[in-house]
């Protein structure tokens, strides 16, 4: 008799676990008796087991959360064949982010869903998600998961988790991967990227995670108007040891004097600066302008096509390991989770 993969599935809160009761009222879903409120799942080649989080708006997601979450992954990791995260989706692509970092010699799928619609309406999305994101979990070929990766899976689409970003607030395909193809897409048959899903470098059931992240880490937007006052507050802030970057197009910022020099202080004293482009889509290229040539030249590390939310989660757990300056820096300029394509590479 052939034995089913057995997923955990891991609910911490969200628009997924929502239903109607009588009186019409949102109310929590009980996936511990998910069968029969989906008895298609019962049709799916996998075991499931469910584990419920004290259950949150995804919006106060704090590190603290990942802590908690990586650590049930690893207490039951040998026990399970996959994991599927059910998430609130206003920072789902923060937590995926984090997990790929965090959970350091991950050989399985951890793969992150939710919805857009409660499960309890009529049309909602998260019975979909649910059940598609299960069987990719549970997905083997030649005795091996098919994906071992931390993934988000949403709208038919599977994507690797650090290159999402939540595009819309509305539309049901909700989640995006602007500058790395999907891991999968989900039509009448699952057809898998496989050239583009990473490989482990060895299968094991010890899984090594990281429980310390800093909490020194802010992002800046620039602005047009941006003041020195401003952001010499922001850089003098106690604590402070990362900055998220976020400049205009291919990575550029003003060439004002007292812009460079700012920054090129607060490098100075030890913080290290990341630069990401505001743009969806496309890379920060600091050699291109003189802008982005001014900027390497202080020492500010270039973020290639990194989101934000990777950049911020890399930052958090380079910086929370107590690795020496350089050593974080060194990491940052290598996709140490495919979280970014290096220069040169298509």
């Amino acid at each position: 008799m052939e034995i089913k993969p057995k997923i955990l599935l891991i609910y911490t809160g969200g628009t997924i676990g929502m239903r109607r009761d009588a009186g019409g009222t949102l109310v929590p879903f009980d996936f511990s008796a998910m069968y029969e409120e989906i008895p298609s799942l019962r049709r799916l080649e996998v075991d499931i087991e469910v584990l419920t989080m004290t259950p949150i708006d995804s919006s106060n997601v704090m590190p603290s959360r990942w802590v908690e979450l990586a650590e049930i992954i690893r207490d039951n990791y040998a026990r399970f064949d996959g994991f599927v995260v059910l998430h609130g989706t206003d920072t789902m692509s923060y937590t995926a982010a984090a997990l790929s970092f965090m959970l350091e010699n991950l050989a399985k799928p951890v793969i992150l869903t939710g919805s857009q619609i409660p499960m309890g309406i009529l049309r909602t999305d998260g019975r979909e998600n649910l059940i598609t994101a299960l069987e990719i979990a549970g997905a083997q070929r030649d005795g091996r998961p098919i994906i071992s990766e931390v993934a988000l899976y949403f709208q038919n689409r599977l994507f690797r988790g650090n290159r999402t970003t939540k595009r819309s607030a509305e539309e049901l395909s909700a989640f995006y991967s602007y500058n790395y193809p999907p891991l999968a897409e989900v039509g009448v048959n699952i057809s898998y990227n496989h050239t583009a899903i990473s490989k482990p470098t060895e299968y094991s059931d010890n899984l090594q995670i990281a429980t310390t992240l800093s909490d020194g880490v802010v992002v800046i937007k620039l602005f047009p108007g941006i003041s020195e006052s401003i952001l010499r507050a922001i850089l003098s802030v106690e604590g402070l040891k990362g900055v998220v970057l976020e400049t205009y197009g291919s990575g550029n910022a003003p060439t004002s004097e007292w812009f460079i020099k700012v920054l090129e202080e607060a490098i100075n004293r030890g913080i290290i600066v990341i630069n990401v482009t505001q743009c969806a889509g496309g890379s920060v290229a600091m050699d291109l302008y003189e802008t982005g040539v001014g900027l390497r030249s202080i020492g500010v590390v270039s973020g290639h096509d990194m989101t934000t939310e990777a950049a911020v989660t890399k930052l958090m757990y380079l910086l929370g390991g107590n690795r020496p300056n350089e050593e974080c820096r060194a990491a940052l300029e290598y996709p140490i989770r495919g979280e970014f394509t290096p220069e040169g590479v298509a």
